[in-house]
């Protein structure tokens, strides 16, 4: 929505709607989880459920009530430690590895201090005569808390895996992938644009919206299903360091990996633990939780290659007028089941972030945010790789085709998978 064009009255109706929408989708996220969960860090890029609920309420209060409210007073001074992530401009920050290390504050007093500031930010846009600057912070914080829902279930992921408990999240039942026939869809070389829409929000790593030369190329419609990788494995992929990236055999053979994160080999038969729980490995899902060392030396095993990611969004833009009759960004909230695993291989979007060979940089005329939130995304433009194409984490209303998601090349804890490129 373009809320720039709304009226003050209905500006502040459409934020405090929103706020609430998001502010909620967290909690009940989280409404599963026993207390013990909450404060459980079994490694160190992976963050308790208790410091994303502390860490999304610390943006708001410091983005908008400490500089938009005289005289505001904060919850706890303290929280401006404990709950900063990385923001140097901010103060001090406790360090990520030891977000577990904290038993207080407790999960109570975190959800009064989501308490206490909900009600002075629905109050401040409820009676204020609030400014678009200080909305455009707004939506910039409900965007920051959505990317954090997908961190909540990757990192919820990521605990309950490590437990040889193995507990459920949810308890809906997976379908069966129905076996994807594979096509391919090709694009003319030429230049092209990409970046984010006019209108519509987006980071600032998404802006420009700029000129780009592509080749002729084709990209698969169908994502890498596990039973495809399971070929790769068959046939001796990771003991093969001629389809690896230097840094990536290294990686191979020093953690000893030998196939996808949460796969477990049971009397000689693949499971595959989701949020869902342990079941046995589908075949024709989408292989999942794939580093790009990984899918780079899938690709190379095909005799195929990772698609760039001005490609990928040639790609995903190609679909906004023939699938579902509207663009994804459109959809509401409530469209989405809650299926916490992909299921199926020949959706374009919404499955998987794929990886593309980009790597994370500024485009041509980047300018980073201003103020604190210059410290978002552009700190990050190095030794990072771009993905792709949203995955069934990202929340509806989030997601845009310019969306760049980055990760190191040895991290595959997030929703990631894999899909072919090649030239013609």
């Amino acid at each position: 929505m373009k809320w720039q064009q709304l009226s003050s009255n209905e500006k502040s109706k459409y934020f405090v709607d929103e706020y609430l929408r998001v502010r909620e989708r967290s909690t009940s996220l989280c409404s599963c989880l026993e207390t013990e969960d909450y404060v459980m860090q079994p490694v160190a890029y992976v963050s308790p459920p208790k410091w994303h609920l502390g860490h999304t309420t610390w943006f708001f209060e410091e983005v908008i009530l400490a500089k938009c409210l005289s005289g505001y007073t904060r919850f706890n001074c303290q929280y401006r430690l404990l709950f900063n992530s990385y923001y140097k401009s901010a103060g001090n920050h406790w360090q990520q590895n030891q977000r577990g290390d904290l038993s207080r504050p407790t999960v109570e007093e975190v959800m009064r201090y989501r308490s206490y500031v909900d009600k002075l930010v629905v109050n401040y846009l409820s009676s204020a005569e609030v400014d678009d600057d200080a909305l455009s912070l707004l939506e910039v914080g409900l965007h920051h808390e959505q990317q954090h829902q997908e961190l909540l279930l990757m990192d919820i992921k990521y605990i309950f895996g490590c437990n040889p408990i193995l507990p459920l999240f949810s308890k809906t039942r997976l379908n069966t992938a129905s076996f994807p026939k594979p096509a391919w869809r090709s694009f003319n070389e030429g230049i092209i644009q990409i970046g984010a829409l006019a209108g519509t929000f987006a980071y600032d790593n998404e802006k420009p919206k700029h000129k780009t030369y592509i080749y002729s190329f084709a990209i698969s419609q169908n994502t890498v299903t596990n039973g495809e990788y399971l070929e790769f494995i068959d046939s001796g992929g990771y003991d093969e360091a001629a389809f690896w990236l230097s840094l990536g055999w290294d990686w191979v053979t020093s953690e000893e990996i030998t196939h996808p994160l949460y796969w477990q080999k049971i009397e000689n038969k693949w499971y595959e633990f989701s949020l869902h729980g342990l079941n046995l490995l589908d075949l024709n899902a989408p292989v999942t939780h794939i580093s790009y060392f990984e899918a780079d030396a899938y690709a190379k095993w095909k005799g195929l290659r990772l698609p760039s990611e001005q490609e990928m969004e040639v790609y995903l833009t190609s679909f906004d007028s023939d699938l579902f009759g509207v663009p994804e960004f459109d959809r509401r909230p409530s469209e989405k089941p809650d299926i916490y695993h992909p299921t199926q291989s020949s959706v374009p979007f919404g499955q998987v972030w794929c990886w593309s060979k980009s790597h994370y940089s500024g485009y041509p005329g980047y300018k980073p945010y201003q103020g604190m939130l210059n410290e978002y995304n552009g700190k990050f433009m190095c030794n990072q790789f771009v993905l792709r194409g949203g995955c069934v984490a990202t929340p509806y209303g989030h997601y845009r085709h310019s969306y760049r998601n980055f990760y190191a090349p040895n991290q595959r804890w997030m929703f990631s998978g894999i899909r072919l490129a090649k030239d013609i």
